[in-house]
């Protein structure tokens, strides 16, 4: 799926025929003049019809067309698609356009996203600033791609697009276009305030993960779906089989005998007796770090370097394996770590809304952690705004990492760091950029740190995975993430803290919500399966390919990678898998700049059509 949106103006309509072609859609304001341009499937498409203002849907979701008309005729704005908008089950873009004025909207996680950029005068969105920048002057961001190479890349500096002249539209807003062309992002969505109690909040959370898992199924005749044996995905799989729709399960199994991943699955596929399941031997399937930057760039989306490199031949040929099957749409447990895990600023929120309940929890967070006492006090007492968080990870880019039992502090996920293998120029370049965003004094995502937290990782894992998506689009078939859809989302984020950890119980929000349709056997798992093997003998059996790499390194020639550094650090053992986190951003980066994605696109003007 791939879709342009166009004012309701003349000055659009030579931007309409530029990017004409056969398969084309073309759906009309009431004006008749475009208004979205693109392709897609029937399946995932809802168009309703009301006096003179029309609303297109595009993704996996559903709505009754008559009572959408029926709201659209009544309507006098698009604000008043706001209760539409939050009831929605699924994944979807929305757009209306009322008599001339539109509304555009992604899904909240960004998952599904909205970029807008100016061309001939007026202002165009799309879903990807691929479609965009083929009709635009633009050029490779140079401070935004220096950017890539930080672990991890901070809200809001994460919403940067590649290229000049394109945006990325708000968290919870929608773009406003006027009929002269001219835009504002007005935002509709603000994050609940975390006070619902799971006694309360179970039916609204199961419900919203029944609608969004149904969604997907409907229309299919088969779906697949990762059953990993961890518990979100293997949830997945027990919502899905109760759909219309033939399931399929996956399961890859883990390198490491010691991971019980495989165990698990296997009992969940015996309480699935009318699914389909394939269980893969681990030597059938390519290594992680396999995927050649050179032969498989050419997949890669001119929105940026792939979250997700490490395992992308994996993933790759998974979707091959699926769609053969006749699928083409798998779903994954993406989210459920995001929304249920235990982020690293919960002790401090949670000793702010339950004192008793939380010095109980961070004591034990304390002696698992081996926290020092002053340092845990100092980090549940801080204070700092989220700019204070910012201008200190400035200061500290390239400081050593901090000792690894710490504390967490500030309103970050993590104590942002430049490689090692980073140029002195890119180091700077990435500190003015954070002092630059700190003085501007930005808000946080929310005034609660573990809600800001939870929101920022989960737009960043809906980043990844509408990537994903967009590097598959040549195999038909995408990765379907019922966790990050905006109702399930809304709900996980409105339950009280206290309920979201319970001693002895793995992940307790959801086991309690899934209860009533998911065999207790598996709810009841307390352990995570871990694929650090995968990853070292991943690097170690494609180290030399990788190495090779530093010859001709593209970062190095941008002046923001010393490849002498790198290549070291390639050899270079490490016990601790989060230490290799640095090191797959810069391959990342590198194998995008290698593809022609990452080539500045020649600019079509509406006249001359697309080149």
């Amino acid at each position: 799926m791939e879709f342009l949106i166009l004012p309701d103006c003349p000055e659009a309509e030579p931007i309409a025929r530029a990017v004409a072609a056969p398969g084309v859609r073309t759906v009309t304001h009431a004006s008749g003049r475009p208004w979205a341009i693109g392709r897609w499937e029937d399946t995932e498409c809802v168009l309703a019809e009301g006096a003179r203002n029309r609303l297109l849907l595009l993704g996996p979701t559903r709505t009754d067309p008559g009572a959408a008309g029926r709201l659209l005729a009544s309507a006098h704005s698009p604000h008043d698609l706001d209760p539409l908008s939050r009831a929605l089950p699924g994944s979807c873009h929305l757009a209306a356009s009322f008599d001339g004025r539109t509304r555009t909207q992604g899904s909240l996680s960004t998952a599904r996203h909205v970029f807008h950029a100016r061309i001939g005068g007026v202002t165009v969105a799309a879903d990807s600033p691929s479609g965009l920048t083929a009709l635009m002057d633009t050029h490779l961001d140079e401070d935004t791609l220096a950017l890539q190479l930080l672990l991890p890349v901070p809200w809001p500096l994460a919403a940067r697009t590649m290229w000049t002249g394109v945006r990325s539209l708000g968290l919870g807003c929608w773009l406003d276009i006027r009929p002269d062309g001219e835009a504002r992002e007005v935002s509709w969505w603000t994050p609940p305030d975390p006070d619902v109690p799971i006694a309360d909040a179970a039916d609204t959370l199961r419900e919203a993960l029944v609608d969004s898992v149904a969604a997907r199924a409907a229309g299919q005749d088969v779906i697949g779906a990762d059953l990993s044996g961890g518990l979100d995905s293997t949830s997945l799989c027990f919502l899905a089989e109760a759909t219309d729709a033939r399931l399929l399960t996956h399961h890859w199994e883990p390198r490491d005998r010691a991971n019980a991943d495989a165990k698990w699955a296997g009992r969940a596929a015996e309480l699935m007796p009318s699914a389909r399941h394939r269980f893969v031997d681990v030597e059938a399937g390519p290594l992680w770090y396999e995927a050649a930057p050179d032969l498989d760039g050419a997949s890669d989306d001119v929105e940026g370097p792939l979250v997700w490199t490490r395992n992308r031949a994996h993933t790759e040929s998974l979707a091959r394996t699926v769609r053969a099957d006749g699928v083409t749409r798998h779903l994954i447990g993406v989210g459920g770590d995001e929304l249920f895990g235990i982020s690293p600023q919960f002790g401090w929120s949670l000793i702010r809304s339950d004192p008793l309940r939380g010095i109980r929890t961070v004591r034990r967070f304390r002696s698992l952690n081996r926290w020092p006492l002053g340092a845990t006090l100092r980090s549940l007492a801080d204070r700092g705004t989220f700019a204070a968080t910012l201008d200190r990870a400035a200061d500290d880019l390239d400081a050593p990492p901090p000792p690894r039992f710490t504390p967490p502090t500030g309103w970050g996920r993590g104590d942002p760091r430049m490689p090692d293998w980073a140029t002195p120029d890119a180091v700077a370049t990435v500190r003015r950029l954070l002092r630059e965003t700190a003085a501007r004094r930005p808000e946080p995502l929310h005034p609660d740190r573990l809600q800001h937290q939870t929101l920022e990782v989960t737009v960043l894992s809906g980043h990844a995975a509408r990537q994903l998506n967009r590097s598959l689009r040549p195999l038909d078939v995408t990765f379907e993430t019922p966790f990050l859809d905006d109702r399930v989302l809304e709900a996980a984020l409105s339950l009280r803290v206290a309920d979201r950890v319970v001693p002895g119980r793995y992940k307790p929000a959801l086991t309690a919500a899934l209860r009533p349709l998911v065999p207790d056997a598996m709810l009841d798992r307390r352990d995570k399966g871990a694929f650090g093997q995968e990853v070292y003998e991943g690097l170690h059996r494609n180290r030399e390919r990788i190495a090779g790499l530093c010859d001709d390194l593209r970062l190095a020639a941008r002046g923001l990678v010393d490849p002498d550094a790198l290549r070291a650090a390639l050899y270079r053992p490490t016990p601790d898998t989060r230490a290799l986190g640095p090191f797959e951003n810069t391959l990342a980066c590198e194998t995008w700049l290698r593809s022609p994605s990452a080539a500045a696109p020649l600019a079509a003007t509406p006249t001359q059509g697309r080149r």
